[in-house]
């Protein structure tokens, strides 16, 4: 690892620190280099260039919005050896949230609100004589999807570009997952479900204007930390989506506590058939958890989808 990485980083000192981590998908480890400490996520899996790659993107979208503190990406490199690839990043020395947590909720929702308030700053700027005719760095996304692959775990996600935000869920979020169920097991329950609660999701979204917001896509506990100065997110799962979402997986294990959701809602409300919605996203993860990890995760998402028809 440290020859690939003098090569391709152009360094002259690259040395393992000894501070390791890592998941269920990859394995990391820093190094001292003379371009700064890096931190090297690892994985084996044929797969893992194109989530590499996402997570890159997903990275610099997030840097871009300047609004919450993540790793900044430097490479995606193929693994040493020919198998698997390498994503080598700033190196951030993080602890478990705490005291940050209120913190981490205005930061979210400030990465939430970003796009919106890029959209109403063009639109006021267009209608201002002698504006609105130079460059903009990061143009308004006015639809859901993203640029790129990106992979909640080592599942693809499909983010091809969506003007209706009750389509793309429905059809490239939870059909994906319905799928890989149906291959997996043909769990007739489950489908017939989906049938059902398909027919169910448009009542959800009953006179809500949704704009486009960059999610970090899979904030759960062991995405979250905090450094000296504040929050950190990594590992995300990067698209256009419609902000609840980002609160369906930190829901779902723990370790957001009171003051992250207050500091949240306090800038962006809770809407009408908030709980509902939180469930339809749950459903996601849930089926998601359920391709990756096994049948442990049925009861869970039959259960959504339960509720959710009734």
């Amino acid at each position: 690892m440290e020859d690939l990485l003098r090569r391709e980083l152009g360094c002259g000192s690259v040395k393992a620190t000894g501070h390791s981590g890592g998941g269920c998908i990859s394995q990391g480890q820093s190094y001292d280099t003379d371009i700064g400490r890096v931190f090297v996520k690892v994985n084996a899996k044929a797969e893992a260039k194109r989530m590499f790659e996402g997570e890159m993107a997903s990275l610099t979208a997030i840097l871009k919005t300047d609004t919450v503190k993540v790793p900044k990406p430097i490479k995606v490199l193929a693994g040493p050896g020919g198998g698997g690839a390498v994503l080598v990043m700033e190196h951030v020395d993080m602890r478990s949230l705490s005291r940050h947590a209120a913190k981490l909720g205005a930061q979210l929702a400030a990465l939430h609100l970003d796009n919106k308030k890029m959209g109403e700053r063009l639109q006021k700027e267009a209608g201002t004589v002698g504006r609105g005719g130079g460059q903009v760095e990061r143009p308004f996304v006015d639809q859901f999807g993203f640029d790129v692959v990106t992979c909640c775990g080592y599942l693809p996600q499909v983010n091809d570009w969506q003007k209706d935000w009750v389509a793309f869920y429905a059809q490239q979020r939870i059909q994906p997952q319905m799928a890989m169920v149906e291959q997996g097991s043909g769990d007739r329950e489950a489908l017939e479900l989906w049938s059902a609660l398909q027919l169910k999701i448009p009542d959800l979204f009953r006179d809500l204007d949704i704009v486009p917001a960059l999610l970090h896509g899979d904030l759960w506990a062991g995405n979250v930390a905090e450094d000296s100065a504040g929050p950190v997110i990594f590992d995300p799962a990067s698209f256009y989506g419609h902000s609840e979402y980002e609160l369906a997986i930190a829901g779902m294990f723990g370790g957001f506590g009171r003051s992250f959701y207050s500091a949240y809602h306090s800038e962006i409300p809770r809407a009408p058939g908030f709980e509902k919605r939180l469930q339809l996203y749950q459903l996601f993860h849930y089926l998601n958890h359920w391709n990756h990890f096994g049948s442990g995760y049925r009861g869970s998402s039959l259960s959504i989808m339960r509720s959710l028809t009734k």
